[in-house]
């Protein structure tokens, strides 16, 4: 899979037309950062930041000339306005006088600049945007810049590619002092016309922002021409180290995910994300693989979503093997970050997460670990970044990185760490992966709105395909859903599979697929009551069964809930059929109760009663065959079922959805398994005894 040169695609000019270009300054720099941000080979996720200077009015009607620059946890490829943040440019130049200032003393100080007091924290890197003498200024991180910028010969190799018009700066962590650095070298050469940071990016800037924006293109695009040139005849990685191993890599996979999972979930839950990508195969299929992941990052801003270093598997073949093997690796990996944070900590310092964001397994592929979608999103979309600089690096003798020591300086910098505080605190069941039966029915979507909207991914399993897409779809990448029949070992394997391909495996599963039928003993057809049992008994049990398989192979322990009736303790009249299923999924519950507690698998069950609303199975003849029994009109069958209930209320979805959540959830209810919890307002024939 090998391939000629190391190519780094050339970046793309997306200036728009005079007419769509707006003049205010700041606008200008939202439309900048746009563009920028769109193309990740250009710019890293929450990475680069962008400025401009210019006059603008302050709450007094005083003209202040201002430095707007891009705020401290946004994304360039999507602020807004609000993520902008105005300052006093008057008040921050003369700091270009001072020998130093420490990173305490100029945040406090720029937050005192602040036009408006409310908005956000201005970008670590406000200083070098207001110390360069140009009206627009870019910083930004782009593949083939750090190919050059991350390669032993740096310094050399920029000064061939860019001769006077370039200034190269050593690695130092951005603050006042590189800030200062940057600015000093740019005043004293007169050609200069952009900045390479050592390890970590590139600066460039202009009197407008076209010209900033199209100074930093046409830079990227030279460096890509000559990063390309220097690399062509030598194959990337040092080419195949042998064709890969064993079995197909979806296949490979599938088998080890959960186990994987469970083994990432050291601290905290996690979602994994997959890429078998052409770019990651030949990656991982490669001679020099082994070796380049243990020198570092490729950019210090990768470090907080990919953390230093990857967990790199090796793989023979043998799928039982690797299964055994990944326990051990990702304990030894976890065992070496608490060493290196213990090696450079101090009193101040609280360890992050010891687990890997990215596990690299030799002739597979790549997975990535977050507490949300969204999290293994990035870590993986950067990791591809990594992935190229790493292959023009080596290409031009050798790709390098931060040292331990610089890496942890920027893993745990306080103005590192207060981006990642701007983000809401993790949900109750971040990280929690759900499947969901009859998800598309009341109650299954009300249980699929409340297991997300507690942070948990949910596969939406249903017989109903639309039904099912509705109750996945507002969930986005938190959301998958799936279509079969609870009483098909063969869909009840697929859904799982789905599960632990979107996800990497799962914590909790919900039985909530239901039917009903209501008839005298002597009237019940034997087609009526198979198929009560083959929904409510034998689905319940192929779904648990199927369940256990992916909970013992995470070895996390896990949810199971069965939504059962209160028909499951009391006799139904004219519907034997439904009460003794119900009798046989809630005696189920039990025996696995007894059967998973070792393992940490808590079964439990929940109880409603006369859930009408928004039922599908109360919208059928169930309805009236109900009424019947109860010499009641079927328009009154809501008020007959609220005036037994000792509570006198009536059972709606949210509620059944709620006692679910409590058996979820581990803050809940961690010790408890083999529970019935009744959600029925209250029929006293149906307490248990």
């Amino acid at each position: 899979m090998s391939v000629a040169t190391p190519l780094i695609d050339l970046a793309e000019d997306r200036w728009p037309p005079e007419s769509d270009v707006p003049s205010a300054p700041s606008e200008g720099l939202l439309l900048a950062s746009h563009l920028l941000g769109a193309d990740r080979a250009v710019a890293n996720y929450g990475g680069g930041n962008t400025s401009a200077k210019g006059l603008s009015i302050d709450h007094a009607g005083r003209e202040v000339e201002t430095l707007w620059v891009k705020g401290s946890g946004s994304d360039l490829a999507a602020m807004g306005a609000g993520d902008v943040t105005a300052l006093r440019l008057a008040e921050i130049r003369p700091l270009f006088e001072r020998e130093q200032m420490s990173d305490e003393e100029m945040v406090a100080h720029l937050a005192r600049c602040q036009l408006d007091p409310g908005a956000p924290r201005s970008s670590i890197e406000t200083l070098l945007h207001a110390f360069i003498p140009a009206a627009h200024v870019h910083h930004t991180h782009p593949d083939a810049i750090n190919a050059l910028a991350g390669a032993r010969d740096g310094r050399e190799l920029v000064g061939e590619c860019f001769a006077e018009e370039a200034v190269w700066i050593d690695y130092i962590r951005p603050g006042f002092t590189l800030a200062k650095l940057v600015a000093g070298a740019v005043l004293e050469n007169e050609a200069a016309r952009l900045v390479v940071l050592a390890k970590h990016g590139l600066v460039v800037w202009g009197d407008s922002v076209e010209e900033a924006y199209r100074r930093t293109i046409a830079t990227i695009n030279r460096a890509a021409e000559f990063v390309n040139a220097r690399a062509a005849e030598r194959p990337r990685f040092g080419g195949a180290l042998r064709p890969p191993a064993g079995g197909g890599r979806r296949e490979v996979l599938g088998e080890i995910l959960p186990v994987l999972r469970g083994a990432l979930a050291g601290e905290h839950s996690k979602v994994l994300l997959t890429d078998t990508s052409d770019a990651v195969c030949e990656f991982v299929d490669s001679r020099d693989a082994a070796s380049l992941v243990t020198v570092g990052a490729a950019c210090p801003d990768h470090l907080v979503h990919t953390k230093r270093l990857p967990l790199w598997i090796p793989f023979d073949g043998d799928v039982a093997e690797l299964a055994q093997r990944i326990p051990a690796a990702a304990a030894a990996y976890r065992d070496e970050y608490r060493a290196y944070v213990e090696r450079h900590a101090d009193d101040s310092t609280e360890p992050g997460d010891p687990d890997a964001r990215i596990v690299l397994i030799e002739g597979v592929g790549l997975v990535a670990a977050g507490t949300t979608p969204k999290a293994a999103r990035i870590s993986r979309d950067l990791y591809h970044r990594a992935i190229e600089v790493m292959a023009g690096a080596s290409s031009l003798g050798g790709f390098v990185s931060l040292t331990e020591g610089e890496s942890f300086a920027v893993e745990y910098w306080p103005l590192e760490l207060y981006k990642l505080s701007l983000a809401p605190p993790p949900a109750e069941l971040a990280g929690k992966v759900a499947l969901v039966t009859g998800a598309a029915g009341g109650i299954g979507r009300a249980i699929v709105d409340s297991l997300a909207g507690a942070g948990a991914c949910v596969v939406a399993f249903d017989i109903d395909a639309e039904g099912a897409v509705e109750a996945a779809a507002a969930l986005g990448e938190r959301g998958v859903a799936v279509s079969g029949d609870v009483t098909s070992e063969q869909s009840v394997a697929a859904a799982f599979h789905s599960a632990v391909e979107a996800f990497g495996g799962l914590d909790i599963v919900v039985s909530n697929a239901g039917v009903a039928s209501s008839a005298a003993v002597e009237d019940t057809t034997l087609a009526e009551w198979e198929r009560n049992q083959a929904i409510l008994s034998t689905g319940y049990f192929l779904v648990a069964r199927e369940a256990f398989r992916v909970l013992r192979r995470q070895d996390r322990g896990g949810s199971i809930i069965f939504v059962a009736s209160k028909n499951a303790l009391v006799a139904g009249q004219n519907a034997s059929a439904y009460s003794t299923a119900k009798a046989a999924e809630l005696h189920l519950a039990r025996c696995l109760a007894e059967e998973g507690g070792s393992a940490g698998i808590r079964v439990n069950s929940v109880n409603p009663d006369a859930v009408l609303s928004g039922s599908r199975i109360w919208d059928s003849s169930w309805r009236e065959a109900r009424a019947r029994s109860y010499g009641i009109d079927p328009d009154d069958l809501e008020e007959h079922y609220r005036r037994r209930t000792t509570l006198g209320v009536n059972i709606e979805p949210a509620d059944v959805a709620a006692a679910v959540l409590h058996f979820a959830s581990p803050k809940r209810s961690s010790k408890s398994t083999g529970n019935v919890l009744n959600v029925d307002g209250g029929v006293a024939a149906a307490y248990p005894r």
